[in-house]
């Protein structure tokens, strides 16, 4: 079969492999669509510690099970699913206390183990979740960022009421703009220096949109929860700035390791303002999978670009100068 494989650190190529058998715990799953994330980028770019070298790349992943292990009874080949690759030990402290995307020997499937930017992948079975028919492929693959947003939300819960601001209109800051609005937010602003990503903002609804965290707070608007879902420092700092007393900030982009922000103490003492983060899927995809199935995020407008795998290249470059929203590698669709 063909995969994408990341040799080292700026090393991309398209390599023929063999196959994936299944453990007896296993099935091999025939990819339809996979999202390139922020996190492949870094990959790519050698800025995320926990990938080895060579390794295929992609954790937003849907398909078919084609094969599955010995040791499987309850899920048969054809069976169309969702892929969350979380990957904890089970064994360690915070796996124990149920905190596993914590886990001390954390992996994932497509950052730590070869991924779904390939024609097929083989993954344990727990981690394959079956989708209704009536959810394509593309909407499929959107279920693990969504459950990222559902994590964090599970973190930094809002309040009816809540006046919000989200930093950035990716694929991330759109999805937790809905989440947030459909939690009952009266105010859900959105800022980002891309205009493109701003039209599509107000193309699905949202009007309250700016370039700049300035120009949104220049009528001397505050909020009670700011979300930052860019990874630039810079942009984070400023996102403090903008909330109000009692406040809370969620630290959801990944800033690269190492870069850091000034905050001063006393405001965060003597405001009670709360700095959360959130780091990737903890017992959120399958309430996911049911939001994207109920309608509640609106995969056709967030996915804006489709590659074949052939294309990876193109598709990196497109992920990487934020054309558009999300970008997909998506296999030819079948016909009789």
């Amino acid at each position: 079969m063909l995969a994408v494989r990341i040799e080292r650190p700026g090393a991309v190529s398209l390599v023929r492999v063999e196959d994936p058998a299944p453990a007896p715990d296993e099935v091999v799953v025939e990819v339809a669509a996979c999202g390139v994330c922020g996190t492949d980028l870094h990959i790519v770019d050698g800025e995320f510690p926990p990938a080895p070298y060579p390794i295929v790349p992609g954790h937003e992943a849907a398909g078919t099970v084609v094969r599955v292990g010995g040791a499987i009874d309850d899920i048969a080949p054809g069976t169309r699913v969702g892929i969350d690759p979380s990957l904890f030990c089970g064994a360690c402290r915070f796996c124990r206390v149920g905190r596993g995307n914590l886990c001390d020997r954390w992996g994932a499937i497509g950052d730590t183990r070869d991924g779904a930017m390939a024609q097929s992948v083989s993954v344990p079975r727990r981690n394959v979740y079956p989708v209704p028919a009536s959810m394509s492929f593309e909407a499929a693959a959107l279920i693990e960022p969504v459950s990222c947003a559902v994590h964090a939300l599970d973190r930094f819960p809002v309040t009816v009421g809540d006046e919000v601001l989200v930093c950035g209109a990716g694929t991330m800051g759109l999805i937790m703009a809905e989440l947030i609005q459909a939690s009952g937010a009266v105010r859900v602003a959105l800022v980002d220096v891309n205009e493109g990503r701003l039209r599509r903002a107000g193309e699905m609804g949202f009007q309250d949109v700016a370039e700049s965290v300035a120009a949104v707070c220049a009528d001397g608007s505050r909020f009670d929860r700011v979300v930052d879902a860019t990874g630039v420092p810079a942009v984070l700092q400023e996102g403090i700035g903008a909330v109000r007393k009692g406040g809370s900030v969620l630290i959801f982009g990944v800033a690269p390791a190492g870069s850091l922000i000034a905050v001063e103490p006393f405001r965060v003492y003597n405001e009670e303002i709360t700095l959360v983060g959130s780091m990737a899927v903890l017992g959120s995809y399958g309430r996911a999978l049911d939001l994207v199935a109920h309608g509640m995020i609106n995969a056709q407008a967030l996915v804006t670009h489709r590659f074949p795998l052939e294309e990876f290249d193109a598709a990196l470059a497109a992920a990487r100068k934020g054309a558009g929203l999300k970008v997909q590698i998506v296999a030819p669709v079948a016909t009789a």
